[in-house]
């Protein structure tokens, strides 16, 4: 009698956790893109770069980790692509950020140059030579998209902001924290800037939550960021002064290794959903996915608190699967969830694999 109620307590309890989570986890996503990549390389897309002069062959390498925006229809995929640099490893190369469009979800040309991308600007000390990183992107109700970008000069990367109203001109506003205790963070590492967003009209909105907008932020851990204007942003410190992770990696599970914020987080009625990007450590993690293999988790934040965690998934909602998903610069193995769409009453979310190319999964009608 006492096992079958322990048996009975264990199945309830794994069912609850199941059905808390269905309840507000976003998905679930399928592949529908004939197993293959919309975005890849293109050794012929050629580019006169400001700084050098020097025409760039600038997605020579490849073309990877996308942000997404929904403007009038048409779905504008906003992705780093490399050039080429020899045969350096991975940080060696020079990043730009690319843009692609599509009208159906399904097919996407990519524009002949880049979008965004290091000048004789202010912000060269910062993004030169490395170039700019990972992008995601947001837009305001005043329908200015910004963009939070890594800055890479091979030396510290910085997590920046830039503004734009068209996704082709746009103003560059330097590393989010520049501002904060004189620089505190700034020769310190910060990338992935999650900016949290609501649904309305079709469009994925930058909301304020208690007078602030946030932004989930971060690697290894994830932290966590306010601001008033989008542009100068606070992190969220402990009593020390120091900042304070509200996810970090846990072992035993997919994400043991670390975990990285994706694209932007989502307010709904059960709170903030919060998809990232989750590296698993061979042996203190989940053995059979692999070592430093990249999946894709959730977790769910107060919509009062935003730095309190109410749940979180046990398992992956993507990992890789699928060849492309296991094969190029890192060929470990990649599902890097960076950006987000509502289109056609569907969730479109585009993804890097391996460092290499494009991927996106939508959920169902």
């Amino acid at each position: 009698m006492k096992k079958d109620y322990i048996l009975y307590l264990f199945i309830f309890l794994n069912f609850s956790v199941f059905s808390q989570q269905e309840e507000w986890v976003l998905g679930p996503f399928e592949r529908f893109t004939d197993s293959k990549p919309i975005l890849e390389k293109n050794e012929q897309s050629v580019f006169q770069d400001p700084i050098s002069g020097k025409t760039a062959h600038w997605e020579s390498m490849a073309t990877f980790n996308p942000a997404a925006i929904l403007r009038n229809d048409t779905i504008f995929v906003l992705y780093r692509a490399e050039e080429k640099l020899g045969e350096k490893e991975i940080g060696g190369h020079r990043s730009r950020i690319g843009m692609a469009y599509s009208l159906d979800g399904l097919q996407y040309t990519s524009l002949p140059e880049p979008v965004f991308y290091p000048q004789n600007d202010a912000q060269k000390g910062n993004e030169f030579p490395g170039g700019v990183e990972d992008p995601r992107i947001v837009e305001t109700e005043d329908g200015v998209y910004v963009l939070t970008y890594t800055q890479w000069n091979r030396e510290v990367p910085r997590l920046a902001v830039a503004t734009s109203k068209d996704l082709k001109t746009w103003q560059k506003f330097g590393p989010v924290f520049h501002q904060h205790k004189e620089g505190k963070y700034l020769d310190r590492e910060t990338k992935s800037g999650a900016i949290v967003t609501k649904l309305e009209d079709g469009k994925l909105l930058a909301v304020k939550i208690d007078g602030k907008y946030w932004m989930y932020f971060g690697v290894p851990n994830i932290y966590l960021a306010s601001s008033e204007d989008l542009i100068h942003w606070t992190p969220v410190e402990n009593h020390e002064g120091n900042l304070a992770p509200v996810l970090t990696p846990r072992p035993g599970y997919f994400d043991s290794w670390l975990v990285e914020a994706g694209p932007p987080p989502l307010l709904t009625e059960n709170g903030i959903v919060v998809l990232y990007n989750a590296g698993n450590s061979g042996n203190i993690g989940i053995p059979e996915l692999g070592n430093r293999v990249y999946t894709g988790g959730q977790a769910l934040f107060s919509s009062e608190v935003p730095w309190k965690l109410m749940d979180r998934s046990e398992v992956p909602f993507i990992k890789p699967e699928l060849d492309f998903e296991k094969s190029g610069q890192y060929e470990d193995g990649t599902t890097f969830v960076e950006g987000l769409i509502w289109f056609k009453k569907s969730w479109y979310l585009y993804y890097g694999t391996a460092d290499s190319m494009v991927g996106v999964v939508r959920t169902k009608e």
